[in-house]
């Protein structure tokens, strides 16, 4: 190791997640350092087949499956998940997102594998968490982010909730399972320390996200309800539309702030409105407030209205696009985007995060083809000779 090694370097975590939570985990592990092999079927993880494909594979792919040893096994054969074990017992991190009882039915559980490997951090991702009631559901982002809150509070008051374009509840739980599973390492190096299981639920994963909406309900027995582009109780904060059809945000909540926001919409009579000199008040004239941000911005442009208010110290922003943020000169400067290669072409993919002053994170590799990495890891690692390999072949306990 470096001086500069990237944190998670001399780690081996074995990812036998399929679709986005587990594989999520593993990228962001992966992208500090760890060596992640990834267990998949011999047909390869679905999301090599989801959504915009090039040459048979989704970009998608390449991205979540950066420096990642893809190696395939059938779980369906003894001999394909005594493959599996063995290779768990080198490791020091395991991440799986199978169905609760999946592991153990397949003899790969934690309590069997850490008899072993005491030092095993066992990262387990599921929809509802690996007890309870409710532990056998399937666990579905879009269902366990309205089972966890989030959907309830989303959208327009007196309309169907809105769920956003993303698998949001799937990225949030692997950025809480990278971070128990950071917390365990850092745990395991202290005297005496050991492995341990990490239980991450999606709907748990999106609870998190609720701020104070428990001790509100409990304290002052308010349910929290949606709230369309705006924040329940704070005013103003909310998105308005230009003349150029162009969105742009507003967060004039503070109370100086108000009074810069207001005058600068050539409304003194609001800035100076006692009425609305703290945020308690506003909440009350909140309607009133918000026509008047409204109607100024229809007759400007966002261009306009971005600048003027940036002048004046009030936050403000604009509504991107992808495209937006790929030609915008703040997400370059700060390196948002990394460049790899596909058979000759150039592919942009987004950088991982947190950014580290010290020992960054990096794209060694986009995610490759199913199995590359079979020889590699099943000849170093399990030491297996090329008869066996072949027989393995053979019989379609490996492929790719």
């Amino acid at each position: 190791m470096t001086d500069n090694a990237r944190p998670l370097e001399g780690i081996r975590v074995i990812e036998m997640g399929q679709l986005l939570a587990g594989p999520f985990t593993g990228t962001i592990l992966a992208y500090f350092g760890a060596e992640v092999i990834k267990v998949e079927p011999p047909g390869g993880d679905p999301i090599r087949g989801w959504r915009l494909l090039k040459d048979g594979t989704s970009f998608w792919w390449r991205s979540v499956g950066r420096n990642k040893k893809s190696v395939t096994l059938d779980l369906k054969s003894d001999r394909g998940r005594e493959l599996a074990g063995d290779l768990i017992r080198t490791a020091d991190v395991v991440v799986e997102n199978f169905r609760p009882g999946m592991m153990e039915k397949w003899g790969l559980g934690p309590d069997t594998l850490r008899a072993d490997n005491p030092g095993l951090i066992y990262a387990r991702i599921s929809g509802y968490g690996q007890d309870g009631p409710y532990a056998s559901k399937p666990g579905y982002a879009s269902v366990t982010e309205g089972f966890g809150g989030f959907r309830y509070i989303n959208g327009e008051p007196g309309k169907p909730p809105i769920r956003t374009n993303i698998s949001m509840g799937d990225t949030l739980s692997a950025i809480h399972a990278a971070l128990g599973i950071a917390l365990a390492i850092i745990q395991r190096a202290r005297p005496g320390g050991a492995g341990q299981v990490i239980d991450v639920a999606l709907y748990e994963s999106v609870f998190n996200l609720m701020e104070g909406i428990v001790p509100e309900y409990d304290g002052a027995g308010v349910i929290r309800e949606p709230s369309g582009t705006t924040v329940t109780g704070i005013v103003p904060t909310n998105t308005y539309k230009c003349d150029d059809g162009k969105y742009v945000v507003i967060g004039g909540n503070g109370d100086s702030i108000f009074k810069r926001l207001m005058t600068v919409a050539g409304r003194s009579d609001m800035a100076e409105n006692p009425e609305m000199a703290d945020n308690a008040g506003r909440v009350i004239h909140e309607a009133e407030i918000d026509r008047a941000l409204a109607d100024w911005c229809a007759a400007h442009s966002s261009r306009h209205i971005i600048d003027v208010l940036e002048e004046a110290r009030v936050p403000v922003g604009p509504i991107y696009s992808v495209e937006d943020m790929v030609n915008d000169e703040h997400y370059n400067a700060r390196g948002m985007f990394e460049t790899v290669e596909i058979n000759g072409e150039a592919l942009k993919i987004p950088a991982i995060l947190p950014k580290m002053q010290g020992t960054p994170g990096r794209t060694d590799w986009p995610g490759g083809e199913i199995g590359s990495h079979n020889d590699e890891v099943f000849r170093e690692i399990l030491k297996l000779d090329e008869a066996t390999l072949a027989a393995l072949r053979e019989d379609g306990v490996i492929a790719g």
